[in-house]
């Protein structure tokens, strides 16, 4: 049977003003960015089961049991975001939870007039350079900036930044392997 976008549109837009609009309500901007990472871990553990999506998706369950059986799995996670995780099941709307979660980013960041940029370092930032990081790039990007701050220590040193897709990665690791990438291109090129 084909799938009306439109109506896929829809659906998606509804469960997103759903959140959007609840986690407003709940707790202005600090709740909206916990949705919007729960909606992430979700995402993520949805992604690496094929047995829960199968699961979740099989039509010999009730929608009552599907719903059941998505808030028992997802128990540990915000209420806001399981229940209505529980609906999409419910409804065999979980195979839309990536168009919910990107839409869901995309909504809020507006709704708040704020870009949300991931920032990964070997530390973790102190106040200043914390402020220094975002008030450049709150000039470059022409709005407020909220930063999401990770801890790796495979980077080495140096800063990973992304958002919407676009990356810059100005890690040790990154800069080492761009060095070896140079290094063993001019020794294949013959003379050294």
């Amino acid at each position: 049977m084909p799938t009306n976008r439109l109506l896929v549109k829809e659906k998606v837009a509804t469960y997103v003003n759903l959140l959007l609009e609840a986690a407003v309500n709940e707790g202005g901007q600090e709740r909206v960015l916990d949705v919007r990472d729960q909606l992430e871990t979700v995402l993520s553990i949805w992604r690496g089961n094929a047995d829960l999506r199968d699961a979740l998706a099989n039509p010999a369950y009730s929608p009552e049991q599907r719903g059941g059986l998505a808030a028992n799995v997802f128990e540990g996670v915000d209420p806001l975001v399981k229940s209505v995780i529980a609906v999409m099941a419910e409804r065999g709307d979980l195979g839309k939870l990536s168009a919910v979660a990107s839409s869901f980013e995309e909504a809020s960041e507006e709704k708040l007039g704020v870009c949300v940029v991931d920032v990964t370092t070997v530390v973790a930032l102190d106040d200043e350079l914390r402020t220094v990081i975002t008030e450049k790039l709150s000039k470059d990007l022409g709005k407020g900036v909220v930063l999401r701050e990770h801890i790796d220590a495979s980077i080495l040193g140096g800063i990973i930044m992304s958002t919407h897709g676009k990356r810059i990665d100005a890690s040790v690791a990154s800069q080492l392997e761009h060095t070896r990438n140079v290094l063993t291109e001019s020794n294949d090129g013959g003379e050294c």
